[in-house]
């Protein structure tokens, strides 16, 4: 590839490209690195968290749903945390939490 030849902005493009196909290849070749390390791990009977020591990891489960948006049933809040704009937009119109509930 003749690099001379490209103008600025090719040079430009090719640069965010070689940067993009660099992270990816990067991304990939430690995801099977860890599959591999796994793997190892799992035909000699144990975990890869047993034997790097680290604590198993413990997804949240998300708290279900409390109130939706009478108009529009997409929108839906649990109640925790801070309140939705269209949950202080319908009190605010003089509607009560209780009105709001699943």
């Amino acid at each position: 590839m003749d690099l001379d030849r490209l103008s600025f902005q090719e040079l430009n493009d090719l640069q965010t490209q070689v940067a993009q196909a660099i992270a990816s290849h990067k991304e990939r070749a430690k995801r099977k690195a860890l599959s591999d390390i796994e793997e190892r791990a799992r035909t000699l009977g144990f975990s890869l968290s047993e034997l790097v020591g680290a604590a198993p990891v413990h997804r949240r489960r998300t708290a279900p749903a409390k109130y939706v948006n009478p108009d529009n049933d997409k929108q839906i809040w649990s109640g925790r945390g801070r309140q939705p704009r269209w949950v202080v937009a319908a009190l605010e119109r003089g509607m009560r939490l209780e009105d709001l509930r699943v």
